[in-house]
């Protein structure tokens, strides 16, 4: 049974071969030529007694081998033609890149320039980011005094994103250890085998505690091939953060300048192969985050095939079988004595 093949997907590797198909005419003007030729004469004293006598079937159907011939031969052409159905497409392969995400989650990461606070707007625009990238691993880390591995790498987006909307300011005490937060990032990512390993670090403030300076983090990333994107989130001159926690938990606001150690942030950056963003508000914020998306392409793999399927064979079993009725027919039903 043949399968049903869009005529548009046939091609013709040899099409040379359909430069035969000027027999046919040729074939045809010779098979009247002899017809004609092979007429039998007789002389009559008139032919008014034959003129009613109807012409026999077999006599009207005289030139049916003939037409069998004909298709016999054009079929051979055309399988000579050799038809091919072509299908073609591409195999593609795509490699993901290996994500970390290092956010800060100091107390003022609730500062209101943004709205409603910076955490949250950071929360929503890193949720927005994993889902634009399916194909890759990522993870979370978070740090203030202290930092944690919110995430490991996983392709569970789901997951993530959950864990994401968990975090919470002010959970991991007093104080902005970039360091520790990049350390411990580059160590969720050094023995990962990934051609593409990033960091995307977050933070509002300046390094004030932990054991390990920012730059010896930066160092360490360097090592192992790791590029860190440096976000530092808040808004030039003053801005609505806390001051003060009161003993049921309640938090004192006030106007306090926005300090960020941009230099710090910059040299990381450009010493990993990164590069350094400041997010002034909740726009700016998010187009940081496309533009990294751009930066960070998956690697794709194309490989490019076409599929090639001979017609013909079908062609030279009807054109078999065709031959066969018309050597038959020819023996018997339309046989001649001459």
């Amino acid at each position: 049974m043949l399968d049903w093949i869009d005529i548009k997907d046939i091609v013709f590797a040899n099409k040379e071969f359909f430069w035969l198909l000027w027999l046919i005419p040729l074939l045809t003007l010779y098979y009247y030529w002899r017809r004609d030729k092979q007429n039998a004469t007789l002389n009559y004293s008139t032919f008014l007694l034959l003129k009613d006598i109807p012409a026999s079937f077999k006599t009207q159907s005289r030139f049916f081998p003939f037409i069998l011939r004909l298709i016999i031969v054009t079929l051979l052409i055309i399988a000579l033609a050799r038809p091919q159905s072509v299908s073609s497409g591409k195999d593609v392969q795509t490699e993901g890149i290996d994500i970390m995400i290092s956010l800060d989650v100091s107390l003022s990461m609730l500062a209101k320039d943004f709205k409603p606070n910076r955490l949250e707007v950071a929360k929503d625009v890193i949720q927005e980011f994993v889902d634009n990238r399916p194909n890759d691993r990522m993870g979370m880390v978070i740090f203030g005094g202290e930092a944690f591995t919110q995430c490991p790498l996983t392709t569970d987006h789901k997951i993530l994103k959950t864990l994401i909307s968990k975090v919470k300011a002010g959970s991991l005490g007093q104080g902005t250890a970039i360091g520790l937060g990049l350390a411990n990032a580059v160590a969720r990512l050094k023995d990962i085998s990934s051609k593409s390993k990033v960091i995307i670090l977050v933070s509002d403030g300046v390094n004030n505690t932990g054991e390990i300076d920012p730059l010896t983090a930066g160092e360490l990333a360097k090592t192992y091939n790791i590029r860190v994107y440096t976000i530092g989130v808040g808004s030039r001159g003053k801005a609505l953060q806390p001051v003060a926690m009161y003993p049921n938990g309640e938090l004192q606001y006030d106007y306090v300048d926005v300090e960020i150690d941009e230099a710090l942030m910059k040299k990381i950056s450009e010493e990993t192969g990164g590069k350094y963003f400041r997010a002034t508000d909740n726009k700016s914020l998010r187009n940081i985050y496309h533009e990294i998306d751009k930066l960070e392409k998956n690697i794709i793999y194309e490989k490019n095939f076409t599929n090639r399927k001979d017609l013909f064979y079908p062609l030279i079993y009807i054109a078999m079988i065709l031959l066969l009725i018309e050597f038959i027919l020819q023996k018997t039903y339309y046989k001649t004595i001459t």
